[in-house]
């Protein structure tokens, strides 16, 4: 008997059980807090989507939206700017998601790096033109605030974008698909801000419309891969 009790306590966690009693209650505080959260985020994703320019709503109006207390919105925001940096770093990881996924149907490395390149740089695009963006225009606004005003906060938001990018040149710098020896990060950094702001490039040209039916997605990956590919 006692034998067994060994066996099974020795099996058994060590956990005590107000341990467990604190534990599950520290788990469901959290999951109302991330429950809130999430409902502010839709809230303030609805008014986006609402709003012409994405930009016209007020925290006041995220809260009604939500259903919930303008206290309880600042128990976990500081205001409208972290707010939006919160669902900025929500829009980064969508999009790594999705990129994730079209970039494994290539098989070659370079391809990988083609894809990822193309495929965001329309997504970048869309955001200004369609009706249904992939990420609401005000996305792709407060990334280049966050670019030029808060550069700490831009690199913790585009941490999974660059881990990303950064991956898929080390996997084609191995298969001797480009230039071996690249900085992974800051090649990244650049490659993916001159993704970013190539629309605007484009209108600094005067070139905002293409008539001669070419693909500006392409255009931008033939340099960046004159830039890093082999010569």
């Amino acid at each position: 008997m006692f034998g067994r009790l060994s066996t099974v306590a020795a099996d058994e966690p060590t956990t005590t059980w107000r341990e467990q009693v604190v534990a599950r209650s520290l788990d469901g505080a959290r999951a109302r807090a991330e429950n809130r959260v999430q409902r502010y985020l839709d809230a303030a994703l609805e008014l986006m989507n609402d709003s012409p320019s994405g930009k016209e709503f007020t925290v006041q109006e995220v809260v009604e939206r939500s259903g919930q207390s303008l206290r309880s919105f600042y128990q976990y925001f500081g205001g409208k700017h972290e707010l939006l940096l919160a669902l900025f770093e929500e829009s980064v990881r969508s999009t790594v998601d999705t990129l994730g996924k079209k970039v494994a149907q290539e098989h070659e490395p370079v391809e990988r790096l083609h894809r990822f390149v193309v495929e965001y740089c329309r997504m970048c695009r869309m955001s200004r033109k369609s009706a249904n963006p992939p990420m609401p225009p005000v996305m792709v606004d407060f990334a280049q605030q966050l670019l030029t005003g808060y550069p700490a906060e831009a690199a913790k938001a585009y941490t999974p974008l660059v881990r990303l990018f950064g991956d898929l040149l080390d996997e084609a710098a191995g298969a001797g698909a480009i230039r071996p020896g690249i900085r992974r990060d800051p090649i990244a950094g650049i490659v993916l801000e001159a993704i970013m702001f190539s629309l605007f490039s484009s209108r600094i040209a005067g070139a905002g419309v293409q008539s001669d039916g070419s693909d500006p997605a392409e255009e931008l990956w033939d340099f960046i891969l004159n830039g890093v590919g082999l010569h």
